[in-house]
């Protein structure tokens, strides 16, 4: 980390009080640090890039159909520059789950016959402590368990069970992850 970070981050630690009304605007963040939450303030709820979504987002990203999305405790689908999230059928995402730039959750795609319209999918349902490491896709329908992480660059065209590493196009298992230690974010 560099230093300047680590500067922000006790700056926030130390005065964070200050900017406590940051939480009102965010009602979805719970457990969200409020560092994330001034970063994404000014394009999002004054430019109004995705103005109306209740969590921060980075002015690079795109969220679809944000009513759409359900999000648990320390999630922040879009943080990360340059991501894709169309919720037309829906999302379901757990606590502590992460994006890396790039990342696109797709619900929907295009009728086969009919361009004009989506096809109807169940919801994409991504558990709690996932990574989802750069450029990753997931397509619609699919189930990610808990405590997955999803290497970079991949396309998730079927279900990951829990406690994988996961990566490829198209996707493979490549070997079995250890539980999460960090923090419970169900408990906030």
């Amino acid at each position: 980390m560099k230093q300047s970070d680590t500067r922000i981050i006790t700056f926030f630690k130390k005065y964070g009080f200050l900017f406590s009304w940051l939480r009102w605007f965010y009602p979805k963040a719970k457990g969200v640090p409020l560092h994330f939450l001034m970063y994404c303030f000014i394009s999002q709820k004054i430019f109004r890039i995705n103005g109306a979504v209740q969590w921060p987002v980075h002015f690079t990203s795109r969220v679809l159909y944000h009513k759409n999305i359900s999000i648990g405790n320390n999630s922040v689908p879009g943080l990360a520059g340059g991501c894709y999230i169309q919720a037309r059928n829906g999302i379901v995402i757990g606590h502590n789950v992460w994006t890396g730039p790039g990342v696109g959750l797709i619900s929907s795609n295009h009728d086969m016959n009919n361009y004009a319209l989506h096809s109807k999918k169940q919801p994409i349902i991504i558990g709690d402590n996932v990574w989802l490491g750069m450029n990753v896709v997931v397509l619609p329908g699919i189930k990610i368990g808990d405590n997955v992480v999803v290497g970079a660059n991949s396309v998730v065209t079927k279900n990951i069970p829990s406690n994988v590493v996961a990566a490829g196009n198209p996707l493979k298992v490549l070997f079995d992850k250890a539980l999460y230690k960090g923090v419970d974010y169900s408990k906030l």
